[in-house]
């Protein structure tokens, strides 16, 4: 009788020291954030989307993370996002008090710029992205475009803000797997400062996500302004089933695998990763936050209200595209080299 009490008491020690170790973990964390102050980095203007996500996010994901730090949006933009890579990979603070939102061009920079960059894409670790969207080019109506065949004889001027941007990489890329004649002119500021050029007339076409398009000139494409003639990504966007996918007009097996390549801009871009280093249990708090924060009623409607889609995806999803991505054969990377940039 004596060992069965004193064995039931050992038990009941045990427990209570179980159900008491989850509230230590977590105070741990929420000690370690409270009155701090985190920054969110982002490589663009902040009037794109890429602004307004960071900024949104950094408004209602505080929220969500034990301890409710102040969270600041950061704008450093600078050669299509790398800029920010390269800060956030090699300066940005590794103990949780940094975020990143990479551009959707990560992969692409590292393995067609290698020299360039100043990051391993594969070794940020995510917390899961806002939204998915594909690659649009989209033209002024007076371009002269009449069907998609003439962008093979006439030439296209298109607004870029640099070779790490979409802006240039898809321009370049139909360039070469298709044979359009796009022109591509470098150094505006941003999405807003690419459509600027192409209100004024100084470009004819920008090259960004679908996203960018909607959240900013909805009205272009209602009123007959602009229209979409190529997309790409994994699969077309619910709003544009009559404009084709850039796989479909490519017949050369090699470049087909390009295509694809570049189709990881899709599920990349609008996300929030830190460096490495970052302790696994912050990284794990910092998760759940943003899981919470996407589904947060609050947020979605502070979204709506700002003309931001959410369609998320967790960080674990994000860290196998990235992961996939980067095993593309060497001879695939070569030829996207020498199509896209020339070398």
């Amino acid at each position: 009788m004596f060992t069965k009490l004193k064995f039931g008491a050992l038990a009941a020690v045990l427990a209570v020291g179980a159900v008491s170790a989850a509230p230590v973990k977590a105070d741990a964390i929420s000690d370690f954030y409270k009155g701090k102050t985190l920054t969110l980095v982002f490589g663009y203007g902040v009037g794109g989307t890429y602004g307004k996500y960071s900024l949104t996010l950094a408004e209602y994901m505080s929220r969500h993370i034990p301890g409710n730090p102040k969270i600041v949006a950061q704008s450093m933009p600078g050669a299509g996002g790398i800029k920010a890579t390269n800060h956030a990979y090699n300066i940005m603070a590794k103990d949780g008090t940094g975020l990143f939102m990479p551009p959707d061009s990560l992969v692409i920079s590292q393995l067609l710029r290698p020299t360039k960059v100043r990051y391993d894409a594969a070794k940020f670790t995510w917390l899961g992205t806002v939204i998915q969207s594909n690659s649009v080019i989209a033209l002024r109506t007076d371009a002269g475009i009449n069907k998609l065949s003439d962008l093979k004889s006439k030439q296209v001027i298109m607004a870029s803000t640099g070779k790490g941007s979409q802006t240039y990489l898809i321009p370049a890329l139909v360039n070469g797997v298709y044979g359009s004649k796009f022109k591509i002119v470098m150094g505006y500021k941003g999405s807003r400062g690419s459509q600027h050029a192409m209100e004024l007339g100084e470009a004819q076409g920008v090259s960004l996500t679908w996203l960018a398009w909607k959240t900013a000139k909805p009205h272009w494409f209602e009123k007959g302004f602009a229209k979409s003639v190529i997309q790409n990504g994994f699969k077309k966007e619910p709003d544009l089933p009559n404009v084709p996918m850039l796989i479909d007009l490519v017949k050369n097996e090699d470049h087909k695998k390009i295509v694809r390549f570049m189709a990881t801009l899709s599920p990349i871009g609008r996300g929030l990763a830190v460096p490495p280093g970052v302790p696994a249990s912050r990284v794990a708090a910092l998760r759940m936050a943003f899981q919470k924060t996407i589904s947060d009623p609050v947020f979605l409607a502070a979204a709506k209200k700002r003309k931001l889609r959410v369609n998320g995806a967790s960080g674990e999803e994000v860290g196998k595209i990235v992961a996939s991505s980067m095993n593309v054969p060497a001879n695939v990377i070569k030829q996207a080299q020498i199509m896209i940039m020339g070398k």
